[in-house]
Formats: C-alpha cells, structure tokens, sequence
C-alpha cells in the first residue's frame, strides 16, 4: 500500500477523488496508527499504518489507494497515568472524532474498558485487550456524493 505525508487539513477523512487525506488532532500523543478494515465486525484490522507526520498537533498520512466505503479507526499511543488524566490505550480501537459516517454498533463487554473491570487498582489498572470487534467502524465517504459509494 502506498503511504504519502498527506495535509493536517481538513480534520478527519477526506476523499479527494484520487485518494483519502487523514488527519487527527491530538495534543498528547505520542504516536497514531491508522486502523483499515474489510468489514464492521472485523476484529483485527487488515492494515494498521503508523502516523510519522505531525504538523501543530495533528497526526497525518494520505493513501492514494484509499476509496470512499473504506472502514476504518485507530489506535492512539501516550501516557497512561490516569491520575494526570492521560488514558492512552493503544490496544482500544478509536472512533475518529471528525468522523463523517460509522457502521456498526457498539457491543458491550470488559474488553470496551481501558482498566480491568474487578481489578484491585480498579479505574487506575491497564487493560491489554484488543476491543475492535466490538467498537462501530468509521467509514470514508465521498461527500460530494454524501454518500460512503
């Protein structure tokens, strides 16, 4: 798959009739990976690309092989010190916040969680698990069409 730096502008998932633009803000990162999937109840991503560009806190990547009806969230790397409010979590997949169109619901189980649920350290423990077959998908659309096809 080809990846190009892409532009941290216009926020979100942006198809420009020859390819998507993704950006994401985040002012804390540390690192992003781009999560691509081949249908909403996929529990493992088929593509997981990391983020080298960043431009005034926004994380960004271009894929020119990238098509509206694309299903995609990600994965965000940080501080995990819930006690300065940082609850990075790579192992959850994330909605994209600028996101124009989702597909799927959320299933709810411990997994959702970024603590373990029962554990001694209650809300300040870690969770390991991957949570994307439960989490609803984002999905690139062409919105000169408003639609996702």
């Amino acid at each position: 798959m080809k990846i190009w730096p892409g532009r941290p502008y216009p926020l979100g998932a942006t198809w420009d009739g020859e390819g998507v633009n993704f950006a994401l803000f985040s002012e804390n990162a540390t690192g992003v990976e781009l999560c691509l999937f081949g249908h909403e109840h996929q529990d493992q991503e088929s593509h997981r690309i990391r983020l080298d560009e960043c431009t005034d806190l926004v994380w960004h990547v271009y894929l020119p092989e990238v098509r509206p009806g694309q299903l995609y969230g990600y994965r965000v790397h940080g501080p995990y010190d819930p006690q300065a409010g940082h609850r990075f979590n790579p192992s959850k997949l994330l909605i994209d916040p600028y996101a124009k169109a989702l597909t799927g619901v959320v299933k709810w189980s411990d997994a959702m969680f970024g603590y373990r649920i029962g554990d001694q350290g209650e809300d300040l423990s870690y969770d390991e698990r991957n949570n994307a077959g439960n989490m609803p998908k984002c999905v690139v659309i062409d919105q000169d069409r408003k639609s996702v096809v």
